[in-house]
């Protein structure tokens, strides 16, 4: 894998956690008998005295160096590879790792996750290079996912022993996908989630992500949790990250994640049937600080935003008859320019708000000055101002929100004369 270069490079939590693999040379022992090839996202090897099994392969183009690190630690045949999500990051590595008679064990509706992914291919692989290219890219864009085509697909549990351990592979209600599962080993009191909460552990879910996807309902969300929690596991392995250790503490941690969803969840209903905006809300619902999980992946403020839109839809009615129509405010562009004297009174203005610290304010203006005129010497330079504002408030702390900025940025400067 190559390195990005250090101004790509994210300095987020989890994009600290999706870098971590490099340099590795060898598996991590999280215990006797399991160990951790770090990766985009993790691969695990489970030993036991009848062949191995793995949990989740890594990224696609990265098979054989994860299969070199687990190398020294096999112990016998491969005999299964479980898969918690149909992400390629999770399952790109499989075709380099499975061994004749290797049983492959997904969820129900994995390949039907599969499609789906691969009939939006390109409608999501540009909004994912903007967001996620500096990180995945290796000498070029990184190759199609392999198509997989599982043994075995979990409709609620699937339980088996292997080498005198028993496992559960369990079918959940939420997820980051619609097949996703956790493996739970009843006995050890050890549990796989992959990205079940999301890539980053105590912190808040990305109900609907920037890149797009099938939506992750919150209710489904909170019942997956309470799930896991009441199986009281000793041993969390997650997706990204090391694991979790000590049934105190992960009690305390998955408590902590439900009490801050189901806030969130409250105050949304709450503010929607007292008549409020959805962006209203977004701005005024803040988690109180005894329930406040960290905002690398999803935000407090988007989580408003899924919940209100799983629940009333499309259709806000603050928009008004024309959100019925393929008619996009964008089509009044040049008449707003105009009547304000040209985009460079919209510029004008707009930097005004930047100058006062309203960033938000200067960009909506932006957007009809760009929209009309989009290579505005003025307008671009107000709105990379303004973008700049609106990273530095951010500190850089969400990995979507980071990317996105940097890439806007990118794209203004790209488009300024050069100095």
């Amino acid at each position: 894998m190559s390195t990005p270069s250090t101004a790509e490079k994210p300095q987020t939590p989890l994009g600290a956690l999706v870098m971590a693999g490099q340099g590795q040379t060898d598996a991590e022992a999280i215990t006797e008998t399991i160990f951790m090839v770090k990766d985009i996202s993790n691969a695990y090897l489970v030993t036991t005295g009848d062949g191995d099994l793995l949990v989740n392969t890594g990224f696609l183009g990265n098979g054989a160096r994860n299969k070199g690190l687990f190398a020294p630690h096999r112990t016998g045949a491969l005999k299964r590879i479980i898969v918690t999500q149909a992400h390629p990051d999770h399952y790109g590595a499989l075709p380099d790792q499975q061994e004749p008679g290797t049983e492959v064990i997904t969820g129900v509706n994995f390949v039907d996750t599969e499609d789906y992914f691969d009939r939006l291919g390109p409608f999501l692989g540009i909004r994912s290079g903007k967001l996620w290219a500096s990180m995945t890219r290796r000498d070029g864009p990184p190759p199609k996912p392999p198509r997989i085509v599982p043994d075995r697909m979990v409709e609620t549990v699937h339980a088996f022993e292997q080498g005198s351990r028993k496992f559960e592979v369990v079918k959940t209600s939420g997820g980051e996908t619609l097949c996703s599962v956790f493996v739970w080993m009843p006995e050890e009191k050890i549990i796989f989630t992959g990205n079940l909460f999301g890539p980053v552990w105590r912190s808040m879910p990305n109900l609907v992500t920037m890149r797009g996807d099938r939506p992750r309902l919150v209710r489904a969300y909170l019942q997956s949790l309470e799930h896991v929690r009441s199986l009281a596991p000793e041993l969390v392995i997650t997706g990204h990250g090391d694991p979790i250790r000590g049934a105190d503490t992960i009690r305390a941690d998955l408590d902590r994640m439900h009490a801050a969803v189901s806030y969130i969840e409250r105050e949304t209903i709450a503010g929607m049937n007292a008549g409020r905006h959805v962006q209203d809300l977004m701005r005024e619902i803040v988690l109180p600080e005894d329930i406040r999980i960290g905002e690398f992946h999803g935000k407090t403020s988007w989580v408003v935003r899924a919940i209100w839109e799983e629940n009333a839809g499309w259709f806000h009615y603050e928009d008004g008859t024309t959100a019925l129509y393929g008619v996009p405010r964008p089509t009044v562009y040049p008449d707003l320019v105009e009547l304000a004297g040209g985009a460079g009174a919209l510029a004008a203005r707009a930097h005004v708000h930047a100058a006062a610290g309203r960033p938000l304010e200067a960009l909506h203006l932006l957007d009809i000055a760009l929209g009309v005129a989009p290579d505005h010497e003025a307008a671009l330079t107000v709105k990379k101002a303004a973008l700049e504002q609106l990273l530095a408030r951010s500190g850089s702390t969400n990995l979507s929100e980071t990317m996105w900025l940097k890439a806007e940025i990118a794209d203004a400067d790209k488009r300024l004369p050069a100095a």
